[in-house]
Order: structure tokens, then C-alpha cells, then sequence
């Protein structure tokens, strides 16, 4: 369904991505997709196509320049030796830049890493229009939450491992004190529950899907969307 796509960063620096465009691209609204640590694999395309089976135009930047793993050791030390920072501000701000010249709204989400990335991205991308969080949250002290005007969807699981409840609170505070628009829902539900491939032998003992909270946290982002980028 999707394709190769190459785009610019504020920078001027090119990056790739996947792209996946609905039935009727022309004036959709679009949405930048952000990785779990594990790359741009089959599973976060496939999210891409479900987003463009919905209607948007979706697009994956290439965060690891070509590099993806199923391993949790080599994820770890891929996403130990991204900068965030440069992550969020260049290659999420130039995707959304360039799904703008043919939307008019653009939102941004993400997944674990991902999630984290899109909070940071939200901050450092005037131009996006909406923000959905899956299960991730960057440090404190390195969210502007003055700098984010666009509402923001999140979806928290309970018994997360990776990310701590206290932390969720924290950021929820932080976008109430800075008047963020947000909504977090939370679910009885372990580290990436709307991952379909966090079950069976080959699955980190501290991620499970669920797939009957996945729905209901896909029809609120899909409700969501639907409200703000139309």
C-alpha cells in the first residue's frame, strides 16, 4: 500500500520514510507515525496502512536511517544513540512540513519511543495540529509544554514496566499548568497493548497485547483525529 518518500528537514538534510495514502488522497488530512525502538519494521508500516485505510495520509520517517531489529539488546543501543532532541526538531518537524503541502492538518503519533518523541515533536513542531500518545513520555525536564498548541490524545497502561505511572501524572500536570488541551485514558493493560506482536516466544516479558484495549484506544484516536484534523 505505501511507498518510499524521501523529505527535507528544516535543516535542509534529507530523510526517507514510509508513506501510505488512502483511496482518496487529494485534501486528506495526514498524520507522522513514530517507531517503537524497534524501527521501521512491518509492524509500524502496518499502522501507517490502517491510519491511511481511515482516511489520512500517513508517514513514517526513518529515525535509524535504514537500521531495524527484533532484538531488545541492539533496539536499546539503536535508540541510545539517537538524539531526541535532533529527532523531534528536524526529521518529526520536516515530516509534518512536507505532509503540509498537501494537507491542511497534520497530527503526529507514536508508540513507546515513539510516544516520547511525539511529546518532544508536539513542542518543537508549531505546525502540527493534533498529538496522540501510546505509552511513552520523555523526561520532565526536557518537555515545553508552553510551546505545545495543539490538543493531545494519551493512552497509558497501568501495569507498564517501562514507564512509571508517577511520570504520566507528572506530564499530566505539566499540560494542565501550561493550559495543553489533553485527554489521558488509562487501561488495565501492560507496555504496548496495541502492539500486535507483543505476544507469543518472541516478546519482551514486560509488553502484552491486548487486543480488546487496542480497539478501544483506536477508536478514541480515530474519534480523536476525526475531531481535529477532520
Amino acid at each position: 500500500m505505501g511507498q518510499t518518500v524521501q523529505f527535507k528537514r528544516p535543516d535542509g538534510q534529507t530523510v526517507s520514510g514510509y508513506l501510505a495514502e488512502p483511496a482518496q488522497a487529494a485534501g486528506a488530512p495526514a498524520i507522522v507515525v513514530i517507531q517503537e525502538w524497534w524501527g521501521l519494521n512491518a509492524q509500524i508500516r502496518g499502522v501507517a496502512d490502517r491510519l491511511a485505510q481511515a482516511g489520512l495520509r500517513a508517514l513514517v520517517p526513518d529515525l535509524y536511517r535504514g537500521q531495524a531489529t527484533v532484538e531488545a539488546e541492539e533496539a536499546h543501543h539503536l535508540m541510545n544513540g539517537l538524539n531526541f532532541g535532533d529527532a523531534a526538531s528536524q526529521d518529526i518537524r520536516g515530516a509534518v512540513q512536507f505532509l503540509k503541502q498537501a494537507s491542511a492538518k497534520v497530527g503526529i503519533t507514536g508508540f513507546c519511543m515513539g510516544g516520547a518523541l511525539t511529546v518532544l515533536a508536539l513542542g518543537a513542531t508549531p505546525e502540527a495540529d493534533a498529538g496522540v500518545v501510546w505509552y511513552g513520555y520523555p523526561p520532565l525536564e526536557f518537555v515545553n509544554a508552553g510551546a505545545i498548541k495543539a490538543p493531545v490524545l494519551a493512552h497509558w497502561a497501568e501495569q507498564d514496566a517501562f514507564f512509571a505511572p508517577e511520570g504520566v501524572k507528572a506530564l499530566g500536570q505539566a499540560f494542565q499548568e501550561a493550559g495543553v488541551t489533553h485527554q489521558f485514558h488509562h487501561y488495565l493493560a501492560h507496555h504496548a497493548f496495541a502492539n500486535e506482536t507483543a505476544q507469543g516466544a518472541s516478546r519482551l516479558p514486560q509488553t502484552q497485547y491486548d487486543a480488546a484495549w487496542a480497539q478501544v484506544a483506536w477508536d478514541r484516536t480515530l474519534r480523536f483525529l476525526g475531531q481535529h484534523l477532520g
